[in-house]
């Protein structure tokens, strides 16, 4: 290929067609090697005038070119990266604040690659780091820690490449050097355990007291378990931190400090222990698994109540006291100002503000999940965001659940939720069909199937929950029962109906007569998750389970759940989390007036429910 200007990227795609980016013609051009004469080169992208209209090119660098020979060009000065379909002269913009949908921020991209699921990977030179998309948006992945010469920093990177394990290798210019980046699994990269759990997940509702008050101490605060099982809690009377390894009854290490009132401890993947030792000392300590001893590693002038180490080593802490949560990379050789993570320090319900925050979450993509305590909300401040979405707490964009002091909170493999909802003495979780409660949902109380102000908690690798029961002074653990997914061991129940012109009729208005229906109540003896099958000869059926009782001139007062076959094919199913002892009504119904005919309801659950049928309401009538 004959150039009048350096090839400042070169690519040769699967047809053998040879690519160079010419930074200096704002172009993109291309010849097939099979050419046996150099004949002149074709035009790739790019007008050859610079500008920032679809077609155009401002000192493209780096190319990449798909299976389905799509173009990708690192449109450095447009700080943007175009996608050339292929034979399309205009471009689309895929990364950049230019984007159709706004994806992130790049200054002066020079390096681009797609990996096999056609995830962007981009050397953001301006910036000094790479960056890449995934499911959830686009994330830093290397060099996230400033510009500079540490092994975690690159200066002015210009392009890069992976080995087939996907490690990454990274041309960091101005450091002169090439530098390594292996490629963590997600089970070697977190301590911590973050279990898959299925739709209809259970645990034991009576929890096992692992350590009562004569091993923790009294108002225990503080819980972690890592990957392999072992557990870490802090007595906060006598200043030590106690570790279970699996399985063990007893403590099996006891580690003495001069912390005062641990609030929080997070574990590291090499065994490394942060502690909170704010509250009189201003500070946050480590203990050092290979020295045994003690360092400080973040001043602060308060309390840490929440304390998490994230996947790029950057230590963040709670403060509930000055309304912030501040941060500072692990990887800074001194000990600078914190920079702030969450908060404005002014104590507010806006969503740039917090009111006593405790617990917080730091996920793989660097978005902060803070248990906003006084606002009774949880926040998400996207990474680089200070303006937080509210995920769970009735002031909610999409009402969630009614929150009291949330103090804790963790994501699931799947992203789903789980919250220490501190004062109504509960742990709860999202998932499909919304929130729901897990343990401690039989009232405040010390019995073993009840919470009494828990503070924290982790889970273990199997999805066992730990609980820092406060006010009772223990340390609770609750049982996940796998069976609860086992669809093979659910007992089924079975009942069959039929809607006549004898059934009870709903009075929907004061127009006239409504659909026919029939009531019937279910007696459920063990808690857990039920899947109800309804089958109908009926077109346009509904069902609908309620809480307590069911109210036939209000047909939505005290709705747990309700679904319909809206698509006219005789079946529909309802899944719905049902408490043992609590008064539920299955009630039957259809759209139309007119509708009669026979109907089944197939459950399957962790026991048998008993159905019996309610002739009428007769109160209602009476009223």
């Amino acid at each position: 290929m004959n150039v009048s200007t350096s090839c400042v990227d070169l690519f040769v795609d699967i047809n053998d067609t040879l690519y160079c980016s010419m930074s200096d013609y704002d172009q993109v051009v291309k010849r097939s090697l099979h050419d046996s004469v150099m004949t002149s080169n074709r035009v790739a992208a790019g007008t050859g005038i610079q500008g920032s209209a679809s077609n155009e090119l401002s000192y493209p660098h780096g190319i990449f070119v798909d299976v389905n020979l799509d173009l990708y060009v690192a449109d450095c000065q447009n700080d943007r990266v175009q996608l050339f379909q292929s034979g399309e002269s205009n471009g689309i913009t895929v990364a950049g604040s230019t984007s159709l949908n706004p994806t992130i921020t790049l200054r002066c991209p020079t390096g681009i690659i797609l990996d096999a699921e056609k995830y962007l990977f981009i050397v953001d030179y301006g910036n000094s780091r790479i960056v890449g998309s995934g499911v959830t948006g686009f994330r830093c992945l290397v060099g996230c820690h400033g510009r500079g010469s540490l092994s975690s920093q690159l200066n002015s990177p210009v392009s890069f490449s992976f080995d087939s394990y996907g490690n990454m290798f990274v041309n960091d210019q101005w450091n002169n050097r090439i530098q390594k980046f292996l490629l963590m699994k997600e089970s070697s990269r977190l301590s911590f355990n973050q279990p898959k759990f299925c739709p209809t997940a259970t645990w034991n509702s009576n929890g096992i007291t692992i350590a009562n008050q004569s091993i923790v101490g009294s108002d225990p605060r503080a819980i972690f378990v890592d990957t392999n099982n072992t557990i870490y809690a802090a007595n906060r009377e006598n200043n030590t931190i106690i570790m279970w390894h699996e399985e063990s009854v007893n403590p099996t290490k006891i580690i003495y400090g001069n912390f005062t009132n641990s609030e929080s401890l997070f574990v590291t993947s090499n065994g490394d222990i942060y502690i909170d030792d704010g509250v009189i000392n201003g500070r946050v300590q480590k203990w050092s698994a290979e020295t045994n001893t003690f360092v400080t590693v973040m001043n602060v002038n308060s309390s840490c109540v929440g304390l998490f180490v994230d996947i790029h080593d950057t230590l963040h802490c709670s403060m509930p006291d000055y309304d912030q949560v501040v941060k500072r990379s692990l990887h800074d050789a001194v000990m600078t100002s914190n920079r702030v993570a969450a908060g404005t320090g002014i104590r507010g319900s806006a969503s740039n503000q917090l009111a006593g925050p405790r617990g917080i979450f730091v996920d793989v993509n660097l978005d902060l999940y803070v248990a906003d305590c006084f606002n009774n909300r949880i926040q998400l401040f996207p990474s680089g965001e200070s303006n937080g979405i509210t995920v769970a707490g009735s002031v909610s964009v999409n009402p969630t659940i009614t929150l009291r002091y949330p103090t804790g909170i963790i994501l699931d493999a799947e992203k789903y939720i789980f919250i220490v909802d501190s004062y109504n003495h509960r742990i709860i979780s999202s998932s499909l069909n919304g929130f729901r409660c897990l343990v401690g949902c039989y009232g405040v109380g010390s019995q073993s199937n009840q919470l009494y102000y828990p503070f924290s908690f982790s889970f273990d690798h199997s999805g066992n929950m730990f609980v820092t029961d406060s006010s009772n002074h223990r340390i609770q653990k609750f049982r996940y029962l796998e069976e609860s997914c086992d669809n093979s061991l659910l007992i089924k129940s079975m009942y069959s109906s039929s809607l006549t012109s004898n059934s009870s009729i709903y009075f929907q208005d004061c127009s006239g007569l409504g659909p026919y229906y029939e009531a019937i109540q279910m007696n459920v003896t063990v808690t857990g998750y039920y899947t109800f099958l309804i089958n109908s000869e009926m077109n346009a059926t509904y069902g609908y389970i309620y809480r307590n009782n069911f109210n036939v001139f209000n047909w939505l007062e005290n709705v747990l759940i309700h679904d319909g076959d809206y698509e006219n094919r005789g079946q529909f199913q309802l899944k719905a989390f049902l408490q043992a002892n609590m008064k539920y009504i299955f009630v039957m119904t259809t759209f139309s007036p007119s509708l009669r005919g026979n109907f089944s309801i197939q459950v399957s659950g962790p026991s048998y429910i008993g159905f019996n049928r309610i002739c009428e309401y007769l109160e209602y009538f009476n009223a």
